[in-house]
């Protein structure tokens, strides 16, 4: 609708009302998690049991806390792990991708991107999947050939890592070539001309310029990162990263500390996402 047009009254009931029935229908689950995280029972559904901070601080079973349940913390501590790596990865490549993109024109550069993209359009537990077949048979023929078992091309953290950075690269790539396709660059001639090298003027000019693209392509991939399942769930080995925990859990039932992780979750993916918008801002 364009508001500067006069529309019918019932047309603009209608509007509003399918917008606040779209936010809420978005916002509800979030909200009826967040309550039952709260709910004094073994159980996160009604009735309501009553007021309690147990799944969040409690020490005893069968009621013992997030901050109390070291399998969940210890998961929590591989997802930051993981997606540390992964996020410092991306960023790394991504700006590399954005310079090759933007500056340089080459024979086969629109099929280059276009393979950069595919990650993206592939679903990813097919993307899990290919990885792991691709890393087993390296390793059965490495076996095959020299009896050496290389354990990196097992299941585990490092092929996570590996899988998440395939597509999660291309976000960051994406998110910093969109900035760096505004940049003037008469402002690097301008450092050469004043005897700055091209490494020089691009440290400190053009990095600088990028730095609110690259930390917010950071935070994008730590949240993916963070976030990703179906990759993962075909990569991961005996260090399951918390989605993952999360699942194993659910499988044996339900409780409201899930609930008490995922309020965490959401609280902590909130204030990440503040901090960035801020920093965007203030930038």
């Amino acid at each position: 609708m364009i508001p500067t047009i006069p529309q019918p009254r019932a047309l603009s009931l209608a509007y509003t009302a399918y917008i606040i029935a779209f936010f809420v229908f978005l916002a509800l689950p979030l909200v009826v998690v967040a309550v039952f995280a709260f709910n004094d029972s073994q159980f996160p559904s009604l009735p309501w049991e009553g007021f309690t901070w147990n799944w969040f601080f409690g020490s005893e079973r069968p009621m013992i806390g997030v901050f109390h349940e070291r399998p969940i913390l210890r998961a929590i501590g591989t997802s930051c792990f993981v997606a540390i790596l992964v996020s410092l990865l991306s960023v790394a490549v991504g700006t590399s991708n954005a310079f090759l993109f933007n500056r340089y024109r080459f024979r086969g550069q629109g099929l280059l991107y276009v393979f950069m993209l595919l990650p993206l359009v592939i679903p990813g537990i097919v993307l899990g999947i290919s990885i792991l077949v691709f890393s087993s048979r390296v390793a059965n023929g490495l076996w095959d050939m020299a009896q050496w078992d290389w354990e990196a091309l097992r299941p585990g953290l490092l092929l996570v890592i590996l899988g998440q950075f395939s597509f999660i690269a291309t976000i960051a790539t994406l998110v910093i070539g969109a900035r760096l396709q505004k940049f003037d660059r008469s402002l690097e001639e301008a450092a050469m001309n004043l005897g700055a090298n091209r490494l020089t003027a691009v440290r400190t000019i053009t990095i600088p310029y990028l730095a609110p693209a690259m930390i917010g392509a950071f935070v994008v991939a730590f949240l993916m990162s963070f976030e990703n399942f179906n990759t993962t769930l075909m990569l991961v080995g005996s260090d399951a990263p918390l989605t993952i925990a999360m699942f194993d859990r659910l499988k044996e039932g339900s409780t409201p500390l899930l609930n008490a992780v995922s309020l965490l979750l959401m609280i902590g993916s909130s204030l990440l996402a503040l901090v960035m918008i801020a920093f965007q801002r203030r930038s």
